[in-house]
């Protein structure tokens, strides 16, 4: 299943919806209003663009994701990969870790996600 693009402002959108749903739409305004100084009519707008791609559900003035931020977040990083580092997952990694240095929970963590996946886990 392709994962539809969400932009930065809609994905600012979508993190409120996430943690929040299912949200009431009027809900969803106020707190759009608060935490992005949106107006209505710019929510409402977010609503049926992303509905329309398949990214959330308004059934009745409730809005449901269909789809997660894990999987948005995924998406991205899949097209950073292939758009940047032209697929190289490896490219990606070094020039990641050339400009940031991790601390060793961190490359405890990253060696434990390698270690599950060579184990056929995720």
């Amino acid at each position: 299943m392709e994962i539809p693009k969400i932009y930065e402002s809609e994905y600012r959108f979508c993190l409120i919806m996430w943690e929040h749903e299912p949200i009431k739409a009027a809900q969803l305004v106020k707190l759009c209003n608060e935490q992005l100084g949106w107006k209505r009519t710019t929510t409402y707008t977010v609503i049926k663009r992303l509905g329309e791609r398949g990214v959330l559900k308004n059934e009745n003035g409730i809005i449901k994701s269909l789809i997660s931020k894990e999987q948005a977040q995924s998406s991205e990083i899949d097209e950073l990969v292939e758009k940047k580092f032209e697929g190289s997952l490896p490219a990606f990694i070094a020039a990641f870790t050339k400009r940031k240095d991790l601390s060793k929970k961190e490359l405890d963590e990253v060696q434990q996600m390698i270690d599950r996946i060579r184990k056929g886990g995720f």
